[in-house]
């Protein structure tokens, strides 16, 4: 073992041993290989040289304009999150159902997927299911295991379901580290992979894990009627029950009422994913957009006024009714005087929308909030992205790439045998590391050896997003986990929730399993929108 060996070992130690002692990573990243790199120059095993191209690198972050779809996206979740839109949709739907056992789990199944298509912010999703639906499905009859772990798993869909913070960092790494492998590799001209393919790609795999998660419930229940008998309302001892302040809903749900309820964040979803998919806008494009319908939503539930509610609906229908029309109209709006005229009409009617919405927020102290959530999130994503290019040049300064590429190449089985051998580093680093840190550090270590052989790129992309997700859900560090433990019950121990996610987990590992064996799961919807 050389004295490079040697240090890379120091530095992973290091750096496993910084962001177990709870220094704010974005330190740690930048702080330990520096360091390292410091002790290696003194013995000669690094060239400090490397480090001239930092500036380099974080400037070019800062030009990246894909990234700006980050904040956008954080902005767009925590609006919804502060507009309760997600509790609205949860209470109706749970209403409409009946409120029995059965029902109740399905609903909060469902409204998961629906609330994690319009935000992708799983604190925000995982406290509102705990605080609203798990005390109903435990008043229900349901086990507090099922109850538990369908919550934290619920909460949890965004990071697969598009648009995903964790696709669009992802989308970055793996195109960029494509370009690079295919142009080692001689091809010098391969197929570009943007975050649309890969918000395609996830769409059928997230869609799947949705339906692998209600066929464990209905076995599940089944199951437990059959050794417990019917599933019958259990009696709370008083003062138990977790409380929420009340949203306003209808007294009388009709029609009308659940439209209104439903077909705001639907049209989100709608004019954000179609706009992405249908090639009309670019991620960067589709967030601003999607932060701008929510900013007028949450205005609308803010204000509670009829000229502000029916001003943002109009605004948030003629947007899009714009989009519908670009996709009709031959050659897109931009060929037609009409549509010109028209889109310069929605326009304008937007930004008084906008500039109305914006100031009654600013009036209710919640575009403040939104303002400092939003900011706290986008420095910590992009500090540890800026951390992890230290780690990256100092690794490489090593001879690191060299040593990985050798031993992920000798493996046996080929291929296949380094694609199982990377699922499993991932698995086993999503106990201990946030999914920022393992796309910024373990994608450029690993992806140029993926990249550069037959594997379809859009494919790998996905199998890591459904890995990466299960890092939300495993124990130390689960994201998912802490937010849960904040609102559940004392009479739940910390114990008994990791053991609720565990069938989650698996079925994660499951969804996995059947992307990794049949990739049109992930291939068939990108080469049909090209």
């Amino acid at each position: 073992m050389d004295i490079s060996t040697v240090f890379i070992i120091i530095l992973f130690l290091g750096l496993l041993a910084g962001i177990l002692s709870g220094v704010p990573v974005m330190l740690v990243l930048l702080g330990v290989p520096l360091i390292i790199g410091f002790l290696g120059s003194l013995l000669g095993a690094f060239d400090l040289s490397y480090l001239q191209a930092f500036p380099q690198r974080v400037f070019g972050l800062t030009g990246n304009t894909l990234l700006i779809a980050v904040p956008l996206f954080i902005a767009m979740g925590v609006l919804l999150e502060r507009s309760r839109t997600a509790e609205r949709m949860l209470l109706v739907m749970a209403r409409l159902l009946g409120g029995s056992a059965r029902s109740l789990a399905f609903s909060v199944l469902v409204v998961s997927a629906l609330i994690a298509a319009s935000t992708g912010i799983i604190g925000a999703t995982i406290v509102m299911l705990g605080l609203i639906s798990l005390p109903a499905m435990t008043r229900a009859g349901l086990p507090i295991q099922l109850s538990s772990g369908l919550v934290c798993a619920s909460g949890t869909l965004g990071q697969i379901i598009p648009p995903s913070v964790v696709l669009i960092l992802l989308g970055d790494q793996i195109s960029n580290t494509y370009l690079e492998a295919q142009h080692a590799a001689g091809n010098f001209a391969p197929e570009p992979v943007s975050v649309a393919d890969l918000f395609a790609g996830a769409l059928i795999p997230g869609l799947l894990l949705v339906s692998l998660y209600a066929v464990y419930v209905a076995v599940f229940l089944k199951f437990w009627s059959r050794r417990n008998g019917p599933v019958m309302p259990l009696k709370q001892p008083a003062g138990s029950e977790e409380t929420v302040d009340e949203v306003a809903l209808p007294e009388q749900l009709t029609w009308l009422s659940v439209l209104q309820i439903f077909m705001p964040p639907l049209l989100l979803i709608l004019s954000v994913l179609g706009s992405i998919l249908g090639g009309v806008a670019t991620p960067t494009e589709a967030a601003s957009i999607g932060a701008a319908g929510a900013l007028l939503l949450a205005a609308s539930h803010v204000a509670n006024t009829r000229v502000i509610s029916r001003l943002n609906l109009l605004a948030v229908l003629a947007l899009v009714f714009l989009l519908v029309m670009n996709f009709i109209l031959p050659g897109g709006i931009r060929h037609h005087e009409m549509g010109l005229t028209l889109a310069s009409g929605v326009v304008i009617l937007s930004a008084v929308g906008l500039v109305a919405s914006c100031v009654v927020l600013w009036r209710h102290q919640v575009l403040q909030a939104v303002l400092r959530e939003t900011t706290l999130v986008s420095a910590m994503v992009f500090g540890i992205i800026i951390g992890a290019s230290m780690l990256s040049l100092v690794f490489r300064g090593f001879g690191g790439d060299e040593l990985i590429e050798h031993l992920l190449s000798d493996l046996p089985g080929g291929q296949w045998g380094t694609l199982l051998v990377v699922m499993l580093v991932v698995f086993l680093l999503g106990f201990v590391l946030e999914f920022v840190e393992i796309i910024f550090i373990v994608v450029p270590i690993v992806g140029p050896i993926l990249l550069a052989s037959d594997f379809d790129p859009v494919w790998i992309a996905i199998l890591l997003a459904l890995n990466l997700q299960t890092s939300f859900l495993t124990p130390p560090f689960g994201f998912a986990l802490f937010y849960f433990r904040s609102v559940a019950p004392p009479s739940l121990s910390t114990l008994g929730i990791y053991r609720a996610v565990i069938p989650f987990v698996v079925l994660q590992l499951l969804a996995l399993c059947l992307v990794a064996l049949f990739p049109q799961l992930a291939t068939w919807l990108p080469a049909l929108l090209i």
